[in-house]
C-alpha cells in the first residue's frame, strides 16, 4: 500500500442529538468537537440525526402503510 494516503482510522462517538443516545465506534470521519467517554479518553464527537436508538425500525413503531387505498384509486382513474 501507498504511504500517506489513507485516512486516519480512529475511535470516534457518536452522539443521537434526539435521544441522546451516544456509542463509540471507529471512523475515518473527522469532527472538531470532543467528548469524554466512560473511560476517561476523549474522543471526537459527531452529531447525527437518527440511529438504532430512534430509527422506527429498531424502536418497532413501524408503521405500516395501508396501500390497497392508493391502488384501488389509481385503477379507478386509469382503467378503462
Amino acid at each position: 500500500m501507498k504511504a500517506d494516503i489513507h485516512p486516519e482510522y480512529r475511535e470516534v462517538v457518536f452522539q443521537d442529538v434526539t435521544s441522546d443516545f451516544k456509542f463509540l465506534t471507529r471512523s475515518t470521519i473527522s469532527s472538531k468537537e470532543t467528548v469524554k467517554w466512560e473511560d476517561g479518553n476523549e474522543y471526537p464527537l459527531v452529531k447525527v440525526e437518527i440511529s438504532s436508538a430512534t430509527h422506527p425500525f429498531y424502536t418497532g413503531q413501524n408503521k405500516i402503510m395501508d396501500t390497497s387505498g392508493r391502488i384501488d384509486k389509481f385503477k379507478r382513474r386509469y382503467t378503462k
